[in-house]
């Protein structure tokens, strides 16, 4: 068996030492290259990709789902702060859904399935109280981590002794609760009301006026008195109407475009002071004719007759005279009639009660970025299209105005919405990221095999070459070793052999050279 090693050991090296030193160095490179490839691309398609799972977990939770993990087998990474925990891209899902079936995550808080585990029996009315109050507190815990700015809360409540007195069960409960709210996120007024609803209407007698809500950096939180009206912030509505509005103009732009081809940036602010006017209008029903409804009719006619009569007296101004009354007149007859009608007409009266709406766009600006058809040419996107742009956006701004009661002019209008070209700064995501490093992978792996090939085409080449000059001096070896021969017998003169020699020493000088000293020799 030695034997036969140290025999095919001679023979590498008989066939390595065949080669030059430079033909070694690009042998050793290009083995190793392929090698180093193959171990690179080896790896990285064998490592297991993590991504996170849990975050901002309480020491129990982190405890509980360790354990489930630990039983189940599947691998993970735990942060050095026990509060993260990564596992396999693959089993995000599968983990999640077991952890929330079997209940492991409870954001460090216990509820109501505290009692679920024990019988309630033998335990004091003390010791029930206490479970139930931690019930409750976990119970609210878990309802408040719901919100995603919040990543943990503590909640302790104070519930008032019971007994026979009146003072006693007048008195209410009090809660204290702080929010632990994540780095970058805030919570706005209308999340902070929900809040102080949630812990009042989970507790008996628990006016809102008794809670306090605060934050890590005990930061107090005031509840505004609207959230159980149904109102939400002021800063939610204004949110929500440059959120649709930018929506709108993004679909617009983006069919005509591509989606990736637009960039909008709309900024707007509102007015939301509220008036309450009253009107009281009165009108005719008839409105043609200006009348109202009869709802009476009244008519009277009278008529009256005189007869002329004959008055006594002596005109005069005697001592038996009335002074100015004449003393003998003979007046005619007199007829006259009167007649009077009243009618009463029913019109409508009208009482509005216009409250009008608090929500009043004051003002919008829209800026919009387009990249240009010619990625590196912002001129090749037309001024006409430009200008198309412009004015429909311009419609936009001018309706969103509409209730503002100020007068724009165009140019007031056009100085509101900027649309301009510019080529736009691609952003590959990680999945774009990973294959490129794939594909990076896969060519560097096919470069090695081409210039692995390319050497060995070089080597087979060379070798096929140093072959051919070898037998090509095997060949010139044994033509020199044979002498050349002239046939004197057949020659019939000696001008034949003349030129038979003189034709040997143009063609071939050394053999006829060696043919002239074995002549030589000969004699």
């Amino acid at each position: 068996m030695n034997e036969n090693l140290l025999q095919y050991w001679e023979k590498v090296k008989q066939y390595w030492n065949r080669y030059n030193r430079t033909t070694k160095i690009i042998f050793i490179a290009t083995v190793f290259l392929l090698v180093l490839t193959a171990a690179i691309i080896s790896v990285n398609l064998s490592k297991t990709d993590y991504s996170l799972a849990y975050t901002e977990l309480q020491p129990s939770d982190a405890a509980n789902i360790k354990s489930y993990l630990d039983t189940a087998k599947i691998p993970y990474h735990l942060s050095a702060d026990g509060k993260s925990i990564e596992v396999p891209t693959s089993e995000v899902a599968n983990v999640k859904l077991a952890v929330e079936s079997q209940g492991l995550n409870k954001n460090g808080s216990l509820g109501f399935e505290a009692f679920s585990g024990s019988s309630s029996f033998g335990i004091t009315d003390n010791e029930f109280k206490v479970k139930y109050l931690s019930a409750i507190q976990g119970e609210l815990q878990q309802l408040i981590n719901a919100n995603q700015a919040i990543s943990s809360s503590k909640v302790n409540i104070s519930l008032p002794e019971e007994g026979p007195f009146l003072q006693q069960q007048a008195e209410k409960a009090t809660a204290s609760v702080v929010l632990q709210v994540k780095q970058g996120y805030s919570l706005d007024q209308a999340k902070v009301d929900t809040i102080y609803n949630l812990v009042s209407h989970s507790i008996k007698n628990l006016p809102i006026e008794n809670i306090s809500i605060s934050d890590q950096n005990l930061l107090s939180y005031k509840f505004s008195g609207e959230s159980s009206n149904g109102q939400i912030g002021n800063t939610d509505i204004n949110t929500q109407f440059r959120n649709d509005l930018q929506k709108n103009i993004n679909s617009m732009l983006g069919t005509m475009f591509g989606r990736d081809k637009v960039s909008v940036s709309v900024f707007t602010t509102l007015n939301f002071d509220q008036k309450k006017t009253k009107e009281q209008l009165v009108r005719a029903p008839n409105q043609v004719d200006q009348k109202g409804i009869e709802i009476s009719l009244q008519e009277a006619n009278e008529s009256y007759q005189n007869k002329g009569t004959e008055t006594g007296g002596v005109p005069g101004t005697g001592e038996t005279d009335v002074p100015g009354y004449p003393g003998a007149s003979n007046n005619g007859n007199s007829t006259s009639e009167k007649n009077s009608k009243t009618v009463n007409y029913e019109v409508d009266r009208i009482t509005n009660d216009i409250i009008s709406t608090p929500y009043v766009v004051k003002d919008v600006s829209i800026n919009v970025g387009i990249e240009p058809p010619v990625r590196d040419d912002p001129n090749s996107l037309t001024a006409e299209t430009k200008t198309a742009i412009q004015n429909a956006l311009v419609n936009i701004v001018r309706t969103a105005l509409a209730d503002n009661k100020t007068t724009y002019t165009d140019e007031d209008l056009q100085k509101k919405v900027t649309v301009f070209a510019h080529s736009f700064a691609r952003t590959s995501d990680a999945g774009t990221t990973k294959t490129s490093t794939y594909l990076t992978y896969g060519a560097l792996a096919l470069a090695a095999l081409a210039i692995g090939a390319l050497i060995g085409f070089v080597i087979r080449k060379r070798k096929k070459a140093a072959q051919q000059l070898l037998d090509q001096e095997v060949n010139l070896a044994s033509q020199k070793a044979e002498l050349p021969t002239i046939d004197i017998e057949n020659v019939t003169n000696d001008n034949q052999v003349r030129k038979q020699l003189e034709t040997l020493a143009k063609k071939r000088p050394e053999e006829f050279v060696n043919l002239l000293r074995t002549w030589l020799v000969d004699e």
